[in-house]
């Protein structure tokens, strides 16, 4: 295995509190990456914002920036941390999700996938080679390998090809990353690769997986192919097949999760690090995120509501402006609504993964979760 950068410092239960040293500094685990596709969150946050709001990871987009602005602006820039001004970690995901659920007609063989981009429609070849450079060129803290994410539900057939490719080709990623890491002009000579895990909703192909990318070395491991259509409970057995199988000196990150609920769920069965767009996106259309539960701002009731989103809450939202303001900017279209709101849902999560945090380090987190699961669910 890589050296390990993972400190295990509590357990309770599957549950674990670490930290994840990077060439940018130390991740706080259990973590929320901010999805910032593009290289910016949606909704106008930039990232000095992003340190009023807590935030320790940002993740961006591979595929996206390959399109827009091309990753050889980017290095020229400096690479990513210079490109957007923010010096705490990057996770860049490998562009295999896009590729497969936005990309049109696309052909899959054993180099890598040919598709054609949903911006102008152009042909383009990415395999785990290209991939690697492109992130490479963006110079990101960690670097996701190239994987094929399999549909829910999938044929058991298909599923078994798809991950043993899928494990040929980290070994082919990992290959790269060391030759790229090792040139005198890599952006970040340190970048960090996770391997992914697949294998549908099968438990023993899941497993199968599992134990074989973890003889190919990375600085972690994450569970893919999951929260695109399956049901929670699916979701959570999967993961609790697998956990077992992950190397306990590595971080563990479930990908696209999730609900406040997920994350609950999810740590307490053993994940670290988590990334979704729901915060953000779900802001953007008025539905906020609080420790009373789901609000939704464009009900007729908030129409002259004095109040905060979130009584004490302390994000830039709630120390201003009152329900009935903001939901005038969100009815009158108004840009500054929907910022507003990004930064209050972007504040909820990653203090909410601090509460968590917390609650590992003061041995309470079972009780933490079974506090919070029923009431962060609901609607107000």
């Amino acid at each position: 295995m890589a050296d390990s950068f993972y400190t295990l410092h509590k357990t309770e239960g599957a549950a674990r509190r670490g930290t994840f040293m990077t060439p940018h500094g130390p991740i706080e685990m259990p973590a929320f990456m901010n999805v910032g596709t593009a290289g910016a969150i949606k909704g106008g946050v930039s990232s000095p914002d992003l340190c009023e709001l807590r935030c320790q990871v940002e993740l961006c987009n591979t595929y996206h920036l390959h399109l827009r602005p091309g990753e050889e602006v980017v290095r020229a820039m400096g690479g990513l941390h210079r490109f957007m001004n923010w010096e705490r970690p990057i996770l860049t995901d490998s562009g295999g999700f896009q590729v497969f659920s936005l990309a049109s007609l696309r052909k899959i063989e054993e180099a890598g996938v040919t598709f054609q981009s949903h911006i102008d429609g152009r042909r383009i070849f990415m395999g785990p080679e290209e991939s690697m450079r492109i992130q490479s060129a963006l110079g990101s803290t960690i670097a996701m390998a190239f994987d094929e994410c399999i549909q829910n539900p999938a044929e058991r057939n298909y599923t078994s090809r798809s991950i043993s490719r899928t494990t040929r080709w980290l070994a082919r990623c990992r290959k790269e990353m060391d030759i790229l890491c090792s040139r005198k002009d890599a952006v970040n000579p340190r970048q960090m690769l996770f391997g992914i895990n697949q294998g549908s909703t099968y438990h023993d192909l899941r497993i199968e997986h599992m134990k074989a990318i973890r003889e190919i070395p990375c600085e972690g491991y994450a569970i893919g192919g999951l929260a695109v259509g399956e049901s929670a409970e699916e979701m959570y057995s999967v993961i609790e097949a697998v956990e077992p199988f992950m190397p306990a000196d590595r971080p563990r990150y479930l990908m696209g999760v999730g609900t406040p609920v997920n994350i609950l769920e999810s740590v307490r069965r053993g994940v670290d690090l988590f990334d979704c767009v729901m915060p953000s996106r779900n802001a953007r259309h008025g539905h906020l995120f609080t420790r009373e539960g789901i609000r939704n701002l464009n009900n007729e009731k908030y129409k002259t509501d004095p109040l905060p989103i979130e009584e004490g809450c302390g994000c830039p939202a709630c120390r201003n402006f009152s329900r009935a303001y903001l939901r005038h900017l969100l009815r009158a279209g108004e840009m500054l609504a929907m910022r507003l709101l990004v930064m209050h849902n972007l504040w909820f999560y990653n203090t909410l993964m601090e509460d968590i945090r917390r609650s590992l380090d003061e041995g309470r987190f079972d009780a933490f979760a079974r506090e919070w699961i029923p009431i962060l669910g609901r609607r107000i």
